[in-house]
């Protein structure tokens, strides 16, 4: 019985799980997977591009060593250290853009984090259990399951046919605001970060700098992220979010509820998976 508990479909460990991508959002369901017992396995690319960075195990790939809540993502250079950092207790994280170590790591469950808005690359074929964050993967062909990553009603929602709502390019309303929460590039360059996140900003601020253009605040607020100094953007790119509610600067240092949302759903859709194969039979 134990074996059975334990092993999953052609023998690999039930356990393990691969998390492509370590954004803020991937890193809430890396943190709720991670203190729920699994060993996760994180794959990012060589230079990520994460906006809320204080909340993003991504980090750990230019400082070596990322913390969100008390849980430590270390990275890796190769599968062996990824083993070390694990058995630490720690989350490893390595460098792979395309999915390529996840035939070696032989997960129980590959979860697509990256939010590219589309399918860069994650089948059913990678492993028993597959599950996908957002738009761009439809559940039962892509993928086994997708989970809604979009504000509202549905955010957490678990698809086992179909898809999530389409991207619009809006963000979710937080208090009464919109699009005027995030700030894209006016330019592409080497962005300079002026201002640092957990910042009071003033709308018109300037909170860095693309080259030689500066990059304003679009409201009054919190600069809830801000993609870190030295990064190459494209014009038009993502790089800043600012929380128009003054009083929740501790909310920088701490995973969102849309974080944690998701993350239940991946949790939930992981363990319905799980059980459903083993009713069918398909866990010996």
């Amino acid at each position: 019985m134990k074996g059975r508990e334990q092993t999953g479909m052609n023998g690999r460990d039930r356990k393990t799980v691969v998390v492509r991508g370590g954004g803020d959002l991937a890193s809430g369901t890396i943190w709720k997977l991670h203190r729920c017992g699994y060993k996760v396995f994180v794959l990012e690319t060589a230079a990520p591009s994460a906006i809320r960075r204080k909340v993003a195990f991504s980090e750990a790939m230019y400082d070596g060593e990322a913390q969100v809540e008390g849980i430590v993502c270390k990275k890796a250079n190769n599968l062996e250290q990824a083993e070390i950092v694990r058995k630490e207790g720690n989350i490893p994280i390595l460098e792979d853009s395309n999915g390529s170590l996840i035939t070696k790591l032989r997960p129980f469950a590959v979860v697509d984090a990256i939010l590219a808005k589309k399918n860069i690359g994650t089948s059913k074929s990678m492993a028993p259990v597959t599950i996908a964050l957002g738009p761009g993967f439809t559940a039962g062909i892509d993928v086994d399951a997708v989970v809604e990553t979009k504000r509202g009603h549905n955010l957490g929602r678990i698809y086992y046919k179909g898809s999530a709502a389409p991207n619009t390019g809006i963000p979710g309303i937080i208090a009464g605001y919109g699009k005027e929460r995030v700030i894209h590039s006016p330019a592409e360059g080497i962005l300079h970060q002026i201002k640092e996140i957990g910042c009071c900003v003033k709308k018109g601020e300037k909170i860095a700098e693309v080259g030689e253009e500066p990059v304003l605040a679009s409201l009054d607020g919190i600069l809830r992220g801000v993609i870190r100094d030295g990064y190459q953007v494209k014009k038009g790119m993502k790089i800043a979010d600012i929380d128009p509610r003054m009083e929740q600067k501790k909310n920088c240092d701490t995973i969102s509820d849309k974080a944690r949302c998701i993350a239940g759903g991946v949790l939930e859709a992981l363990i319905v998976l799980s059980e459903e194969m083993e009713r069918k039979g398909e866990m010996e």
